[in-house]
């Protein structure tokens, strides 16, 4: 009897082992495409808490803007966590010490970006919430030491510029930056800005760092839509986009060479999309330009509305809505952001070497 229950106490001693997350906590920021509930509280059109968006996803509509998981979903899946990060609006004292995701849909570098769509928490709004998720974090552990420790060993992931493009440098209507800045200039700009952003997280306990580059904006339905594009992508939004990604990588490496113990890596998140989308055969995608569900041209000129009857067969579908990505892709990309394909894909370590790092 003695010998059963050592061999159950270890048995059950190695599952959780073999089943812990490869960190122990896992803090996101972004913008709509990994938001997941944090905009529901907020005054803003930039919502998803209706049908049908979730429509596959096990808890419904929940303010991801997909029709399932979103990226940092499987991300977290593929670390090894039990359960999905949290919205920060709506995480527990103790789930901060396994990470919250404090991304908004609308939000951008800058802190003008998506204001036409009402509230959004800005990066800069973020990277104060994971402040103050930090000084929580240091009452719950003790002492400033043992918190500087845990959050070292945390994973971050930072994907944000896409609305800076899409919702400010692109929208002549309702912001001035296209006219007072080259695509270079604006580039220098948002990383400047981006470089002070990041450097407080560094400065409040980030190590483990993976900046996620922005995709091809210029590819999605509402861009081909409004744009009457046929055949293509708009170039000019892309080729603003590259510039941006460019200046992002050196960043990463400037960080690496000049902070102390900074392990940033860069996800090329232009590079794996547009590799999904040329190889959209071979995973099964027959339709990479129309949004599953939407209205007008290309299901782009209008996103999702509430109670709409979306495409029945999503995983052939590149996108989702006008904007984002369905989870078939999300799910392609996360593999692809944790296990790099090729050395395009990430520089200077894929997620998985920097979770073990």
């Amino acid at each position: 009897m003695a010998a059963l229950l050592s061999m159950l106490w270890l048995s059950l001693f190695f599952h959780g082992v073999l089943s812990a997350p490869q960190v122990p906590c896992y803090f996101i920021f972004g913008d709509s495409l990994v938001d997941n509930g944090n905009n529901n509280r907020i005054a803003s059109i930039a919502r998803a808490d209706y049908a049908p968006y979730g429509i596959d996803f096990p808890d419904g509509p929940t303010g991801r803007f997909c029709n399932g998981r979103t990226t940092t979903d499987a991300i977290a899946e593929l670390l090894g966590f039990d359960d999905y990060i949290p919205p920060y609006s709506a995480a527990s004292p103790n789930q901060l010490l396994t990470g919250v995701n404090f991304a908004s849909a609308a939000a951008g570098i800058r802190d003008e970006t998506g204001q036409q769509l009402g509230g959004r928490i800005s990066m800069n709004g973020q990277v104060q919430n994971y402040r103050t998720a930090v000084e929580r974090v240091v009452d719950l552990l003790g002492d400033e030491d043992s918190a500087a420790n845990h959050l070292s060993q945390c994973l971050f992931t930072v994907g944000m510029g896409s609305n800076d493009y899409l919702n400010n440098y692109f929208m002549p209507a309702f912001y001035s930056t296209g006219r007072q800045y080259t695509p270079d200039q604006y580039a220098d700009v948002l990383v400047q800005q981006y470089t002070g952003q990041l450097r407080t997280l560094y400065d409040y306990g980030a190590r483990k760092v993976a900046v996620i580059g922005v995709g091809q904006v210029g590819c999605s339905p509402s861009e081909l839509a409004q744009n009457n594009v046929r055949g293509g992508c708009v170039q000019r939004i892309n080729s603003a986009i590259q510039i941006f990604n460019n200046k992002l990588r050196n960043l990463v490496v400037n960080f690496n060479s000049n902070l102390p113990g900074a392990k940033f890596t860069f996800i090329n998140g232009y590079a794996i999309f547009e590799d999904i989308v040329r190889r959209a055969p071979q995973y099964g995608f027959t339709n990479t330009n129309t949004g599953c569900c939407g209205v007008g041209r290309n299901n782009g000129q209008i996103t999702c509305l509430p109670l709409q009857t979306p495409c029945p067969n999503r995983d052939q579908y590149v996108f989702w809505d006008a904007f984002h990505p369905t989870e078939k892709v999300n799910v392609l990309f996360a593999r692809r952001s944790y296990n790099a394909q090729s050395p395009n894909d990430a520089y200077p370590l894929d997620i998985a070497r920097l979770a073990r790092s």
